[in-house]
């Protein structure tokens, strides 16, 4: 049993110190993935990946009625909690009150910008929450791979299956979710 796992049996247990020692192995993981996913976001993104870390993080160490069974359950809820967050500051940014659907004028090129990253987030969230409906199981792996950003060996390590299996969900998931975006 990982390091990670003890601490956080130790948090279910209701150990007051044990998410003050989670955060240091985990901070680094989480860290990199939030990086990797930003680093495919639109130049006009606000939101910055130690910020989309530590929002995460708050988010999972305040939920009382979390608890984690092991470390692959917990870097799940990590993606499920980034997910959220994007998908939120996509919505905001959206909002009537913070422009809604007004877009940039480059004034160097004096052309509009298009922001197409938040409309594609938000229906790839859309289809994505059809595609829990259906199965579950491969729409976790959605969220580790498009979300987090994680690979497919790293991903079929935290849902604890083989990487062909990891695979071959992903083709499938890629390829249903195709189909459901506009």
């Amino acid at each position: 049993m990982s390091d990670v796992t003890h601490i956080l049996n130790a948090i279910e247990k209701g150990d007051p110190k044990a998410a003050d020692d989670l955060l240091p192995l985990v901070y680094g993981e989480l860290r990199k993935l939030a990086a990797h996913k930003m680093a495919g976001e639109s130049a006009y993104q606000t939101l910055q990946p130690t910020a989309l870390v530590h929002e995460a993080w708050l988010r999972l160490v305040e939920s009382k009625e979390q608890t984690w069974q092991n470390r692959g359950h917990f870097f799940g809820a990590a993606a499920e909690a980034m997910r959220r967050i994007l998908i939120e500051n996509a919505r905001r940014k959206r909002a009537v009150r913070h422009g809604g659907n007004q877009q940039r004028v480059d004034i160097g090129e004096v052309e509009i910008a298009t922001n197409a990253k938040d409309e594609e987030l938000l229906a790839m969230d859309d289809a994505l929450e059809r595609f829990t409906a259906l199965d579950p199981q491969k729409a976790e792996l959605v969220k580790l791979r498009y979300f987090v950003g994680m690979t497919n060996e790293e991903a079929a390590e935290i849902l604890g299956i083989s990487v062909p299996t990891a695979k071959r969900w992903w083709t499938y998931a890629r390829a249903w979710l195709f189909s459901q975006l506009p």
